[in-house]
């Protein structure tokens, strides 16, 4: 059940559905858990003057509501049904011969960034399985046209939302693995490119305001952070999705070669390869993004900070091998 609610008269506790483009607000979901009151200042910052909230959701609800005799409440629908998820435009381009790679790099950039976005605000089972097929075709698109990286490249986005930085790292860790692996038959580029899209998963489970936090995180806020990996881990097995080998993909990505990464310190060959691949990946889209207490760096400098300060962080020859996807 669902009840318009001024935005000044919001409380902690209250979970709020924003029924606005993702563009015009400046959360990471469009449905959330009011968690603080600086929550609220944002909304009314952004010229929200009053929003939607789910009574079966919240756990504060307005005075003026009373509960049912029953105490019942309806269970809430996810905001994207399967059949929402996937742009049907993805699809026609996989089987349109007449659009450029130029075209199609359009194509699949726009229906990434919206089967992402989608997919975090309703992570369930059924949806992970469906968006997978979605992606797929993104692979399918990337491995078999020969231009296709290039232009992607071209036109990847710079600002940091975690649909954004998902779809970003897919791409660029999808071109990586095609030019390291190219035709072998011993990948299932299909499922190892699904899993570098859903890397970052698990943060479906982390407070968003941890995530958009303008400026440094409290020492509690990076234990939280980091905890990230494992959540994505546990929400891909426990919904029977992907093999062990790509789900050790969302687990490691943050592991680094010289130990210093989390969450288990692993250090080089004890981190496995596709999760090296998006690790790398996943460094230069933070670094080359735009962040509210940043400017985003251009590739070149990304790329030169990443070689002099940075290398010990990586498998030498996989980074090699990405620079040179840039020239």
């Amino acid at each position: 059940m669902r009840k318009l609610v001024k935005t000044r008269d919001l409380k902690v506790g209250m979970y709020v559905i924003l029924d606005l483009p993702w563009y015009k607000h400046p959360f990471l979901k469009s449905s959330f858990d009011v968690s603080s009151e600086n929550d609220i200042s944002r909304l009314l910052k952004a010229g929200i003057e009053e929003v939607p909230i789910d009574m079966s959701l919240s756990r504060e609800v307005p005075q003026d509501v009373k509960p049912d005799s029953q105490g019942d409440v309806s269970p809430a629908k996810p905001l994207w049904a399967p059949e929402q998820l996937i742009p049907p435009e993805l699809q026609a381009a996989v089987h349109d011969s007449t659009l450029s790679s130029s075209e199609k790099a359009g194509i699949v950039r726009k229906s990434c960034l919206i089967l992402m976005e989608r997919l975090l605000e309703s992570p369930t089972a059924e949806n992970i399985h469906t968006a997978k097929k979605g992606l797929y075709d993104v692979v399918d698109l990337i491995t078999s046209e020969g231009e296709m990286t290039k232009h992607l490249l071209d036109i990847t986005s710079h600002d940091f939302y975690t649909y954004t930085h998902s779809a970003n790292v897919g791409i660029l860790s999808v071109s990586l693995s095609k030019a390291l692996f190219g035709t072998s038959g011993n990948h299932n580029m299909r499922e190892l490119g699904a899993a570098f899209f859903l890397h970052d998963l698990g943060k479906v489970r982390i407070d968003s305001s941890y995530i958009n936090k303008p400026g440094k995180l409290t020492d509690e806020e990076m234990r939280e952070m980091k905890r990230h990996p494992a959540h994505g881990f546990n929400i891909l097995h426990k919904a029977r999705e992907l093999s062990t080998e790509c789900k050790l993909i969302v687990l490691e990505h943050h592991e680094r070669d010289d130990g210093r990464g989390y969450p288990r310190g692993l250090r080089g060959d004890e981190i496995h390869l596709y999760a090296r691949i998006c690790a790398i990946a996943d460094v230069y889209d933070a670094l080359t993004s735009m962040r509210s207490y940043k400017q985003p760096m251009a590739p070149f400098s990304a790329l030169k900070l990443m070689k002099e300060e940075m290398i010990g962080h990586f498998h030498t020859e996989l980074f090699e091998k990405f620079v040179k996807m840039f020239c």
